[in-house]
């Protein structure tokens, strides 16, 4: 799929401001960062398949990417991380949103494709930046730094979300709670998704 840019790139990007990139924008409408989408709607700023890779960017140069609700529904993940990676400034921050395996609704979606834990993006990070529990780096080259990364808990019946708010308050304390929670209770009351920002580590 050849990507369909609507707006000037170049002069985005080198414009004064930061630059902020929004991946899989779906119908948001978002002024002030360059909104990407496979489906072509009339404020979608490039029209591209991420799959594809990002060759429309320039290397380090985005201050920071918005990607919510999307990577679930990616196949090659690992080259979606790599293309993030290769195009944030070295202080650049990735912020993401996508679903915690435990979360019942998301299976419903057949356009999904993987789900996620706590120590899915673990696997990108040198083991001394790691959680308790380690997990293999070494199946990419792909390095990032973890920031922050936190457990969403959300309800569709909204009076249980005062409960779930809590409850995500106290299991967002330390990882070691969060840890705890994903291999022991997760499945009595079910994760809505993970918060996690990252930057490049190289």
């Amino acid at each position: 799929m050849q990507p369909l840019i609507r707006i000037n790139l170049e002069e985005k990007i080198n414009g004064a401001g930061p630059v902020i990139v929004e991946l899989g924008c779906g119908r948001r409408k978002r002024p002030d960062r360059i909104t990407i989408d496979k489906i072509d709607m009339p404020h979608v700023n490039i029209v591209a398949d991420i799959e594809d890779g990002l060759s429309f960017l320039p290397d380090k140069s985005i201050d920071e990417i918005h990607c919510r609700s999307v990577l679930e529904h990616i196949r090659n993940f690992e080259n979606v991380i790599k293309e993030i990676v290769r195009v944030l400034k070295k202080d650049g921050r990735a912020h993401i949103f996508v679903p915690h395996f435990s979360n019942p609704h998301y299976y419903s979606d057949f356009t999904h494709t993987r789900f996620f834990g706590l120590y899915t993006f673990y696997y990108f990070v040198d083991e001394q930046y790691q959680l308790n529990r380690k997990v293999p780096h070494f199946y990419t080259d792909v390095r990032i730094r973890i920031l922050s990364q936190r457990l969403k808990f959300r309800s569709s019946f909204k009076i249980l979300n005062p409960v779930k708010k809590l409850l995500g308050w106290f299991i967002n304390l330390h990882p070691l709670l969060q840890g705890y929670y994903e291999e022991n209770l997760c499945y009595l009351f079910p994760c809505h998704g993970i918060e996690i920002v990252f930057r490049p580590d190289s």
